[in-house]
């Protein structure tokens, strides 16, 4: 239990510093749901996530009132779909629109899972998985994607990420109407990990329990708030007091996940400290950068600071509880972050400076809006280059980005919400079809042979 100098703690990290509990997410296996025929199959997964999750918005809510935190997002995540629509090729929207439905039931903001984990092939029913993904995007309000295109120990499934280029562009085509918004729920990842409780790229792992509860919590303006006690002073004592805040922020995460999931008589899973920021002034992973001596984010340093933040935070958080895991690190969207938004806008950081971030940061090139003409071709070459670098460092890297029809650079885009707003980014004018049209698989590293 939190002791009364933290819970003081706490309490002027919510009113003061933009603490919170970013999400509670609710792991649901449905295996036990697959049916020959889409209609079964979506009926009985309607009818779990219903019964399984009907109290963890009333649950989220009591434990926020109990405690004083914010419990800002109640989420679902499932086990990937395409494992439950294997029987039904062509009929997968079907299971979109119940996953949506029961979601709206419930009351959560996101559910995730609509996913594909094809890092070393694609059978025939992954494929037809992956290609209804636009049309499940465009028909669904709370359903969240994610495709898993390759692993430290598999390699790159250069076919899937060809795929996964020409399925960007069809979301935001069929999108269209909102900006393409549909892409700000698709993720493409390698090293994709089954206890992530963030959007979009959620899903409940083979691996995991029945039903597992997981936490996100996030704290960029409490960290913020506390380097401006360290000014001036050595970078020794500015990884420190990262380290010990992310240790508070922690804390008060687990006892928030341990509740849930004795109320919800789920297992525990993991608390999440990655740092989450929001278009909100003083919530900024941005602006934490800038804190510690850059003059904008983007400035030579940056991948510097960024990868001795997200080791502080994670040296924090392991001593804080031992059940961390999902992520666990600093984010880094464009649209979500207004520090990161003001240097995109300002031309201080690019594409390329991201794409250096994503090598020492959690996820990658995320919520970046590009120019709605950018080829698919070139799409998929950004994944590849992200996929490169997880793969390379066996990390999570991630690519989210929205190709905005019908803009172009130095225009603007309006999401809303949590997900910001963002400038119309520039993509290389040099194309590099050649390269992803040959397809195959990209061989593993020469260290991923550990066994």
């Amino acid at each position: 239990m939190l002791n009364r100098k933290e819970i003081l703690e706490t309490i002027n990290m919510v009113e003061k510093e933009h603490f919170d509990v970013r999400t509670i997410t609710m792991g649901i296996s449905l295996l036990s749901c697959i049916r020959n025929s889409a209609s079964e199959t979506a009926t009985l997964c309607y009818d779990k996530i219903c019964k399984k999750a009907q109290n963890i918005v009333a649950v989220a809510n009591e434990l926020s009132e109990e405690y004083g935190i914010p419990i800002i997002n109640k989420r679902v995540s499932i086990t990937p779909a395409s494992m439950l629509t294997a029987s039904f090729p062509g009929e997968e929207v079907v299971l979109a629109k119940a996953l949506d439905r029961a979601a709206k039931e419930i009351g959560v903001d996101f559910l995730g899972g609509y996913s594909a984990l094809v890092h070393k092939g694609m059978t025939s029913f992954e494929r037809s998985f992956i290609e209804s993904i636009p049309e499940a995007l465009s028909v669904t309000e709370r359903m969240c994607s994610s495709v898993n295109v390759g692993t430290s120990k598999s390699g790159i499934n250069m076919d899937a990420v060809k795929l996964m280029g020409e399925t960007i562009v069809k979301t935001a085509q069929i999108t269209r109407d909102k900006d393409g918004l549909g892409c700000a729920k698709l993720v493409v990842f390698c090293n994709a990990v089954e206890d992530n409780p963030f959007m979009a790229g959620a899903f409940h792992g083979v691996g995991e329990g029945e039903t597992v509860i997981n936490v996100g919590v996030s704290g960029p303006g409490v960290v913020h708030h506390a380097l401006k006690h360290v000014k001036g002073q050595r970078l020794d004592e500015v990884a420190e007091t990262i380290k010990k805040t992310a240790f508070k922020i922690t804390r008060a995460g687990q006892l928030i996940a341990k509740e849930a999931s004795k109320r919800l008589c789920a297992e525990f899973g993991i608390v999440d400290l990655s740092l989450a920021p929001t278009p909100v002034m003083g919530d900024s992973v941005a602006h934490i950068l800038e804190e510690v001596g850059l003059d904008s984010v983007g400035a030579h340093g940056t991948t510097a600071v960024l990868a001795m933040l997200n080791d502080a935070v994670k040296k924090g958080g392991v001593m804080a509880s031992g059940h961390v895991g999902g992520l666990s690190g600093a984010f880094i969207p464009v649209s979500e972050d207004i520090g990161m938004i003001n240097a995109a806008k300002s031309g201080a950081i690019s594409l390329s400076k991201l794409e250096a971030m994503t090598a020492v940061c959690s996820v990658g090139i995320d919520m970046v809006a590009i120019p709605g003409d950018t080829p698919a071709s070139t799409i998929s070459g950004m994944i590849a280059d992200e996929m490169a670098i997880g793969m390379i460092n066996n990390k999570t890297t991630a690519v989210r980005v929205i190709p905005v029809p019908g803009k172009t650079v130095g225009e603007n885009v309006e999401f809303g919400g949590l997900l910001g707003n963002a400038p119309i980014m520039a993509v290389s004018p040099y194309g590099c079809s050649d390269f992803i049209n040959r397809g195959g698989r990209m061989p593993a590293p020469i260290h991923s042979n550990k066994n």
